[in-house]
């Protein structure tokens, strides 16, 4: 018997999913307004996130629900961790840290992982498919905002392990449909997923304030520029006036 938990999800999270959409920080990256200072903090972020869920994932591996949605070919710290090397250089690991969502975050992972680990698919569904899917998108934009050479600072969205993305994402949508729950847990898994559309909001939050500081003084530069070549222009005219 179908759980239809993927469609349940899908139904139950569109105004979640909608919300986080609309924070600031993501409305200005998908108008490509991409601040190189706070996607690596992001990218920071979604390292302890991506690594807490994935240590988890496979120390459930056997779990009798679980183990229809483990495929290890979805992981992201490795690429993670290329992107981080971009970013901060060579000795990264020295230089990044949780916030204060993301280390919520983390540590809402770690919880229901020991608690109740059926849950930890809400987390593999809001993270994952989103990647397959929206992330492809958001890749483009960043290598256009930031000029970046294709799979250079942007590993993270490269699923070198996944030929035919849309064929996976079918394939993974039809397990998470078919695993052996009942609605009780169904339901618990898409409050679980509204949770974790939640906890992503707040780390985006986090970097809109870091995001606002950027553009403020790329246009108090681009002004105090035009301001002194019409200064200079000026100078020069004068002495014909």
């Amino acid at each position: 018997m179908s759980s239809n938990l993927a469609t349940k999800l899908r139904e139950g999270t569109k105004k979640s999913h909608t919300m986080a959409e609309n924070v600031g920080f993501i409305k200005c990256f998908l108008k490509g307004v991409v601040e190189k200072q706070s996607y690596r903090k992001l990218v920071a972020n979604l390292y302890f996130v991506y690594g807490a869920m994935e240590e988890e994932m496979a120390r459930h591996k056997h779990h009798p629900i679980l183990q229809h949605i483990y495929y290890p070919q979805l992981n992201r710290k490795a690429s993670l961790e290329e992107d981080l090397a971009y970013y901060f250089g060579t000795n990264w690991r020295e230089q990044v840290g949780l916030s204060t969502a993301g280390s919520a975050y983390v540590e809402r992972i770690r919880e229901v992982s020991a608690t109740e680990p059926e849950l930890l698919v809400a987390h593999c569904y809001t993270r994952y498919l989103g990647d397959l899917s929206g992330g492809q998108i958001l890749k483009g934009i960043a290598q256009k905002a930031m000029g970046l050479s294709d799979g250079i600072g942007t590993s993270f969205y490269e699923f070198q392990d996944i030929p035919d993305e849309k064929e996976f994402k079918n394939t993974y949508r039809e397990a998470m449909n078919n695993l052996p729950i009942d609605d009780v847990m169904a339901e618990r898994i898409v409050e679980e997923a509204n949770a974790a559309f939640g906890m992503n909001m707040k780390m985006f939050n986090e970097l809109e304030g870091n995001l606002i500081k950027a553009i403020g003084q790329m246009l108090f530069n681009t002004l105090t520029r035009r301001r002194t070549r019409g200064a200079t222009e000026l100078a020069v005219e004068a002495p014909n006036s």
